[in-house]
């Protein structure tokens, strides 16, 4: 893990190398992908690997850090567009992209709970310059600001909360948790202490109600944000509550009803998918669906739950970011993201329809990928607790095919509507990067302990 940050620290010092910095930040990156391998080294035990007193991989952590390190230098190869600005601008993108990576990576691996949230917040930042300087249209600077203050102003009551913890624990070390149980009192139930820890993490993952900002952000981000914005950002709310959860066993009433909200949140944004007509949104509203599930799992906070909520977020981290990469493969031909208007590609192209097909099932929970190993262990855990959210979750799962199968039937199976179109060839790069997408997909299913190992 020191490896991997001292790494990620020496990409800032590649940026300034001319001609040749895409082609070292790449390598230094997809090297630091591999000793991020090193760090599932406790598989089979909910145990701390510690690093020091203030960095520790667990579990939990573990896979989350392989997903950041993973997708690091596949943004680089989607956002191939840079290279054609000047060298400050370039420059300016790399060192964003490795400014996030390099915070993530203390995130996922901080011991401290104040030391979390300020790697938490620190990503704020280089994604909102990442969005508003390199987004496609004028409301890049809207989509900015609803994400900038949502973000805002769901984190202001964590603060809060890690002050009132400190005060009543003396410590703010995350294993402490393990043991310390935080009780309310006559003047400060419980329950609310509760809502105003995890609001934040709400509104990062984003469940149901707390979404307006993603569709916005996602849609005027540049390909490299929207990856990486679906892919690991969204996975530091589910990663947030998993963590702050052990300090409030005992909340039974909120979570009762957030579980509720959650589970009806994943059907509503379901059947609101198959009203978009923006590529972009439609994938942008399938992930708020996708976390709200998420979500509901760490609610309930069993060991199923929970084992399905880590697999969930890491396996639809690859396939949200593998569908916002495909977009972006039809937005740089087409210059439109109508879904009526970017369709008939296979008539055009052989493989792209075929990677359309793979990231399309792999959404949709097609057997025996790892999407739909996630949903049934946090749909058996929910309906173990409650019976009577069944037909809620049975038809969100029936919508999520849905509009999943309509993703891959409009874009690649109808005619297509502007026949003088001129359509590049897809280059080997862009195969690469949806193979790279889809590959770990094949070693989760051979190994799906990795990424499910936890026990409360």
């Amino acid at each position: 893990m020191l490896t991997l940050l001292s790494v990620s620290i020496s990409t800032i010092v590649l940026i300034n190398v001319k001609k040749w910095n895409w082609n070292a930040l790449f390598v230094a990156l997809a090297m630091m992908t591999f000793l991020s391998i090193t760090t599932v080294n406790n598989s089979g035990s909910a145990s701390w690997s510690f690093l020091s007193h203030s960095l520790a991989v667990d579990s939990l952590s573990a896979p989350l850090i392989i997903l950041s390190c993973w997708l690091a230098p596949l943004c680089f190869l989607a956002q191939n567009v840079v290279k054609g600005n000047s060298g400050s601008l370039q420059n300016g993108f790399l060192a964003l992209t490795c400014s996030i990576i390099f915070f993530l990576l203390l995130t996922f691996s901080s011991l401290n709970i104040l030391s979390f949230f300020i790697c938490f917040e620190a990503t704020l930042i280089p994604t909102l310059v990442l969005i508003t300087r390199w987004g496609a249209n004028v409301e890049r600077l809207q989509a900015g600001t609803y994400f900038l203050f949502y973000t805002l102003f769901g984190s202001l009551p964590l603060l809060v909360s890690i002050v009132l913890i400190s005060q009543t624990t003396s410590t703010l070390m995350i294993p402490i948790s393990e043991i310390v149980t935080l009780q309310g009192n006559t003047f400060f139930s419980i329950n609310i202490w509760w809502i105003i820890t995890i609001v934040a993490f709400l509104v990062k993952m984003p469940v149901y109600g707390f979404h307006l900002w993603l569709p916005k952000a996602h849609v005027e981000a540049p390909v490299a944000g929207s990856m990486i914005l679906a892919a690991i950002l969204l996975k530091l709310g589910g990663y947030g509550i998993i963590r702050m959860n052990a300090y409030f066993p005992d909340v039974t009433t909120l979570s009762a009803i957030l579980t509720v909200i959650c589970c009806w949140g994943a059907l509503i944004t379901s059947i609101l998918c198959t009203r978009q007509t923006d590529l972009k949104a439609l994938i942008a509203y399938s992930s708020v669906g996708h976390m709200s599930l998420v979500a509901a799992g760490t609610i309930v906070f069993s060991d199923w739950t929970i084992s399905g909520a880590i697999m969930l977020m890491i396996a639809h981290g690859l396939v949200s970011s593998a569908l916002f990469a495909l977009a972006n493969i039809l937005y740089e031909r087409t210059h439109t993201r109508n879904i009526f208007i970017t369709r008939g590609f296979k008539m055009i192209t052989v493989l792209l329809p075929f990677w359309w097909l793979i990231s399309c099932a792999a959404n949709l929970g097609l057997p025996p990928l790892p999407n739909l190993i996630g949903e049934l262990y946090i749909i058996t855990g929910i309906i173990s607790w409650s019976i009577f959210l069944a037909p809620i979750l049975g038809v969100a799962t029936v919508f999520g095919a849905i509009y999943s199968l309509l993703i891959y039937q409009n874009t690649n199976t109808q005619s297509i509507v502007l026949s003088s179109m001129s359509f590049n060839e897809i280059s080997p790069r862009e195969h690469i990067l949806i193979l790279f997408h889809l590959l770990p997909l094949l070693s989760i299913i051979v190994a799906p302990n990795s990424c499910m190992v936890w026990s409360n």
